[in-house]
């Protein structure tokens, strides 16, 4: 309305007529009017729309509703059920666990009584003492392996205690030769001498301690029993561990007195002897620790003679003492490395104070804090296992202790369970009945017996080729041999028809005239058999001619017998030359071609390599060629248009100056 008003107001400015005015008013009202109704029926549409879109919601609400109420209804159901289920359920184990009650504390009675009697069976009178040594105790894995790692552990603190205790000891030598006297440059005092010396020997009572504690953790294994009573390398560590006490016995005096010359010296001050006293004290409460340390080992490295519940008794009060020991050698040597750090550092002030002395002085603390820290470590490790090495690791039988031989009876029921375990472990083979076996066992047998059968006739069958390989060589040597007996005879033969021809007198006596006398008793003849045959000797059954004939055709027979096996021999020796020279040929053939074809992997890599790089240039080359094309056409296609341009150009001005010149010519 502000509007129409405006224009009205407008118009009149204008000076317009008014009917100007009503029309361009109706018109403004005409168009308002038409924008409204256009905008009511918007709002309706939209309007049912939402009603429409709210009545769908609200049906699929309602229907969602109805199923979620379906749902909780049946749901409620199944809770109901469950609830009527896991009551009587409840219930029931309520009954159960009364009746479980009862049971256990019947059965808490029983054990009560078992166990007093077990107790009355234990201190029975001392002659059943025989039969409960035949007792043969259980074997406690865990226990084992619980006992090999505290072991492992106990090892490692004692190493680190040792290597604390050499590196104290050895300092200390180097700090004598050094304070209150300088070795090098004036004889130190007798004192001092004799401590450095003692000194130098505490390697050989630490190290053993090391290897034996070492050794004592190998015999600890899953496969043992781990027991006071079966440690005999328990005995060994106990002897190195004396061993050493007793060395620092030995030095104890010498250390007093030579902490007493450092005292007398001229730079010592007060403060300094004041160190020197509490020193003197923390190393003989230091060296009272070990003495009591060394008499609790002893003791549990003893062999046990009481009885179980003694030696039990015994052992826990040993081994609470140990752990409070430990604890006494943990503040010994804390007072002790206190005390020489102030120590230290005082004499950081002297003026006489070299280098060499500081970088020694410093060792020595550096030594004494590793002292401190195993202690601490042994003590809290030992505490913290106390109750472990204290309690009855259950291997020890009722009625009495636990030997050796009992251990070793142990572990060989346990290697015989083991065994047994397995063998019945095993999978059995598949068995057959018993009519199918009978029938295999009737066919292995006539096959055995064929077999056996077959063999034999093999060696018969050999024995005979043999034998008849043998009569072959016989009889061609005698069929040579009669072969020259015949050639012999034709010749004696045709000797006696040429002499009785011509007249004269008969040398030798016709075959048909008998044998000769002189060999008429000759024995019978003789067989001689060897690997090339069988020769038949026939003793003064011929002449001595005949004889020196046979025995030169022996002679020929085995020459050229022997002389035909020396060509097979030398044959295949040429052979066996000839291979091995083409094996060697071959093998160095084969050598060059191993060699070529090395030579031809690297030529192939080569080639490969060539080859790849060659791709590469030419793809890069035709890379560069087709951009370069690229440019060109681009370049050329500027140029086309340049040109286009300045054709166009040139007929425009060409147009233009006909125009022009037209128009001259007009005027």
């Amino acid at each position: 309305m502000i509007i129409i008003v405006g224009l009205c107001v407008f118009a009149q400015n204008k000076g317009d007529s008014p009917s100007q005015v009503s029309l361009q008013t109706q018109s403004v009202f005409d168009e308002d009017l038409q924008k409204k109704i256009q905008e009511n029926e918007r709002l309706h549409i939209q309007f049912y729309e939402a009603d429409e879109q709210y009545r769908r919601q609200e049906a699929q609400l309602r229907a969602r509703l109805d199923q979620l109420e379906k749902e909780s209804e049946q749901h409620q159901a199944v809770v109901n059920a469950l609830n009527r289920k896991y009551t009587d359920a409840i219930e029931k184990l309520q009954n159960d666990k009364a009746l479980l009650e009862v049971k256990a504390q019947t059965l808490e009675r029983e054990a009560k009584d078992c166990r007093i009697r077990t107790e009355e069976c234990i201190v029975f009178p001392a002659e059943l003492s025989d039969y409960n040594s035949l007792n043969v105790p259980l074997h406690n894995r865990r226990h084992q392996l619980k006992a090999r790692d505290v072991a492992a552990q106990a090892l490692g603190f004692v190493q680190s205690l040792v290597s604390a205790l050499l590196n104290f000891h050895s300092y200390t030598e180097q700090r004598v030769h050094i304070y209150p006297l300088d070795s090098s440059i004036e004889a130190i005092s007798p004192v001092n001498l004799k401590f450095s010396q003692y000194l130098h020997e505490n390697a050989s009572y630490l190290r053993p301690l090391e290897e034996d504690l070492l050794q004592l953790h190998h015999s600890i294994t899953e496969d043992s029993i781990t027991a006071l009573e079966t440690l005999a390398k328990l005995q060994d560590f106990s002897r190195s561990f004396s061993s050493y006490s007793s060395f620092l016995q030995k030095i104890l005096p010498y250390q007093l007195q030579s902490l007493e010359e450092d005292c007398e010296a001229f730079l010592c001050t007060a403060a300094l002897a004041s160190k020197n006293r509490q020193l003197q004290k923390d190393m003989k409460k230091l060296t009272a620790v070990f003495q009591k340390l060394k008499s609790y080992v002893a003791l549990l490295a003893l062999p046990s003679v009481c009885s179980d519940a003694m030696c039990q008794s015994s052992a826990n009060a040993v081994f609470t003492q140990m752990s409070v020991c430990l604890h006494g050698l943990h503040d010994a040597a804390t007072e002790l490395s206190q005390h020489y750090s102030q120590k230290a550092s005082l004499e950081q002030d002297l003026p006489t104070v070299t280098q060499k002395f500081r970088t020694t002085n410093e060792c020595l603390l550096s030594s004494l804090a590793s002292l401190t820290n195993s202690c601490g470590k042994m003590a809290t490790f030992f505490s913290n296992n106390l109750d472990f090495l204290a309690s009855c690791p259950g291997y020890s039988p009722r009625g009495c202790f636990l030997n050796p031989r009992q251990a070793d009876s142990v572990m060989e029921n346990k290697r015989h369970a083991a065994t047994y375990m397995s063998t019945i472990r095993k999978v059995r083979s598949e068995s057959v009945s018993y009519r199918e076996a009978l029938a295999n066992r009737q066919v292995l047998t006539s096959s055995t017996e064929s077999r056996e059968g077959l063999m034999q006739q093999v060696a018969q069958s050999q024995e005979k080729i043999s034998r008849l390989e043998q009569e072959k060589e016989h009889w061609l040597l005698e069929a040579q041999l009669g072969q020259v007996r015949l050639q012999k005879e034709t010749q004696r033969i045709a000797q006696l028809e040429a002499q009785i021809t011509d007249g004269g007198p008969a040398e030798t006596h016709s075959a048909a005239d008998g044998p000769d006398p002189e060999c008429a008793d000759a024995p019978e003849p003789l067989q001689d058999s060897s690997v090339i045959g069988m020769l038949t000797i026939t003793p003064c059954s011929e002449s001595a001619a005949d004889q020196e004939s046979r025995e030169h055709l022996i002679k020929h027979h085995y020459m050229s017998r022997v002389s035909e096996l020396t060509s097979q021999l030398q044959m295949c020796d040429s052979k066996a030359v000839q291979f091995h020279a083409e094996c060697r040929a071959v093998a160095k053939r084969l050598a060059m071609a191993e060699k070529s074809r090395e030579t031809l992997t690297e030529e192939l890599k080569l080639a490969h390599q060539n080859t790849t790089r060659l791709q590469d240039e030419l793809s890069t080359t035709k890379r560069s060629y087709e951009d370069q094309l690229s440019m060109m056409s681009d370049h050329l296609c500027s140029m086309n248009d340049t040109l286009s341009k300045q054709r166009d150009q040139i007929d425009s001005l060409k147009l233009a100056s006909k125009g022009n010149s037209k128009k001259n010519k007009s005027r």
